[in-house]
C-alpha cells in the first residue's frame, strides 16, 4: 500500500529515490502497527526507535555535525511517505525533522550550544520539538503571549506553567520551551532538559491524530542555565521573520498528503477489484466512480505540485526565502484542505464500507481534518495573499 513507486514524477534522481525507499519501508512497518495505536490512542514508541535505528533522524543535522543535510525538498519527499503508513508518526517526528533544518539554516541558536545538540542526534538519536501553545493565551502564531513565565535565579532560568500540544512528549528528554522573562519584559526561547521538575499529564485523547503523544507538560520552577536560553525579543513586538521563512513547516502539508495519498491508492484499488454481483465489471468501469476518481486525483496533483515547485524555488534561492511566504502558507492551505476532499471522495468510491473500523479510510477521513488546526492558519494565508495583492497595486 504504501510502496513508493519509481515513475513518481516528482522523484528527480537516484538519491531521491533511494531516500524514499528508505521512508517507504518505515511507512509499511507504521502502517501495520497504526489501527492498534489510533484506537487505544497508544505512543507509538516502536515506531519512534524504528526512526531511530535507521538514521532517519539526522538526515537534517547539518553535515559538518555528523548530520545528512538533506533539503527541504527531500525531506518532503520522506515525510509525505512515512504520511502514506501513519499521520500520526509521520506529524510527529516532522517536527523534529523540520526544526533541525531550520535551525542549521538559520543558525539562530549559539553556535556551540547547536554543534553539541546536534551531535546528540547523531550519536544518541535526541529529538527536539518546540512547546509554544498554552490553553490560557491560545496559538504563538496568533501572538498570544507565553503565560509560562521564566523567574532569574543565580546561573539560569526557573521555568513554570504549562504546555499544550507537546507532540513527542513522551520520548523526549530535550526540548524548547517559550516563556515570559519576567524581569526583562521579554519572550524567551529555552532550550529544557528533563527533571524531576517537569512532569507529562496524559491529556490527549482526540478525534484524529490520536497517536501523537501531544500531551501537556507542566514545568514547576524547572531549572534551564543561562547558556540554554535560545534567543529573547520585547513583548509586545512582533518577532522578525526568519531568514528560512519557516519553510520547515512544509512538513505538515507533507504529512497530511501522503495521508491523502493513501485514502487515494486505497480506494482506486477497492474500485479496481470490487465486483458486486449486479454488475458484469468492477465498479471501477463505472462513469461515476471514474468522476470521483478523476477529481481526487486532480486534487492531488495540483497539491503536490504545488507543494514541490514551491520547496525547489526554496531551496534554489535562498536570497528570495522571505519573499516566498505566501507561497508556503498557501502550500499548506491547498494541501490540507485538499486532502479533506480527497479523503472524503475517496469514501464515496468505496461507499458504506468504508465507515468500518477494519478499514483504514475512517481512521484517515479524521486524520486529516487536524490539519486545518496546524500553523499557519487557513484565514492567516489568504490575508497574507490579500496583502500581498494590495500592496502590489500602491
Amino acid at each position: 500500500m504504501t510502496t513508493q513507486k519509481r515513475n513518481d514524477p516528482f522523484i528527480r534522481n537516484e538519491k531521491e529515490a533511494n531516500l524514499v525507499k528508505v521512508a517507504a519501508e518505515l511507512a509499511e512497518r507504521f502502517a501495520a502497527r497504526a489501527p492498534l495505536h489510533d484506537r487505544e490512542g497508544s505512543f507509538p514508541f516502536e515506531n519512534i526507535q524504528d526512526l531511530k535505528d535507521s538514521g532517519y533522524v539526522k538526515l537534517t543535522v547539518p553535515r559538518e555535525y555528523g548530520g545528512e543535510e538533506i533539503s527541504l525538498y527531500e525531506m518532503l519527499l520522506m515525510q509525505e511517505q512515512l504520511g502514506r503508513g501513519d499521520g500520526s508518526t509521520a506529524l510527529s517526528i516532522g517536527w523534529h525533522m523540520g526544526l533541525m533544518l531550520h535551525y542549521r539554516t538559520t543558525r539562530s541558536w549559539p553556535e556551540e550550544l547547536f554543534r553539541s545538540f546536534c551531535r546528540e542526534v547523531v550519536e544518541k538519536g535526541t529529538l527536539l520539538n518546540h512547546f509554544s501553545t498554552e490553553r490560557s493565551s491560545g496559538s504563538p502564531s496568533r501572538g498570544g503571549t507565553p503565560q509560562t513565565t521564566a523567574v532569574k535565579t543565580e546561573g539560569g532560568w526557573l521555568l513554570s506553567g504549562r504546555k499544550t500540544f507537546s507532540t513527542l512528549s513522551p520520548v523526549l528528554d530535550t526540548f524548547l520551551v517559550s516563556a515570559s522573562m519576567v524581569e526583562r519584559n521579554e519572550i524567551g526561547s529555552f532550550l529544557v532538559r528533563s527533571s524531576d521538575r517537569i512532569h507529562i499529564d496524559e491529556t490527549w485523547d482526540t478525534l484524529g491524530m490520536r497517536s501523537t503523544g501531544s500531551h501537556d507538560v507542566i514545568l514547576d520552577q524547572a531549572f534551564v542555565p543561562d547558556e540554554a536560553v535560545i534567543s529573547s525579543y520585547p513583548v509586545g513586538q512582533k518577532p522578525q521573520a526568519p531568514s528560512d521563512a519557516s519553510a520547515w513547516l512544509l512538513h505538515i502539508p507533507a504529512c497530511y498528503l501522503g495521508i491523502a495519498h493513501a485514502a487515494r491508492d486505497f480506494a482506486v484499488s477497492f474500485a479496481k477489484s470490487y465486483h458486486p454481483a449486479s454488475l458484469p465489471t468492477p465498479i471501477a468501469d463505472l462513469p461515476t466512480v471514474q468522476q470521483q476518481i478523476g477529481l481526487l486525483e486532480s486534487e492531488l496533483l495540483v497539491a503536490r505540485h504545488l507543494m514541490y515547485a514551491i520547496a525547489d524555488r526554496w531551496d534554489k534561492d535562498p536570497l528570495g526565502r522571505l519573499q516566498l511566504i505566501p507561497e508556503l502558507g498557501l502550500v499548506k492551505y491547498v494541501a490540507t484542505n485538499n486532502a479533506i476532499s480527497i479523503v472524503d471522495k475517496a469514501m464515496r468510491v468505496v461507499g458504506g464500507a468504508s465507515l468500518s473500523r477494519s478499514l483504514p479510510l475512517e481512521r484517515m477521513y479524521r486524520d486529516v481534518r487536524a490539519g486545518l488546526h496546524n500553523p499557519p492558519m487557513d484565514e492567516n494565508v489568504i490575508r497574507n495573499l490579500a496583502m500581498r495583492a494590495l500592496a502590489e497595486m500602491e
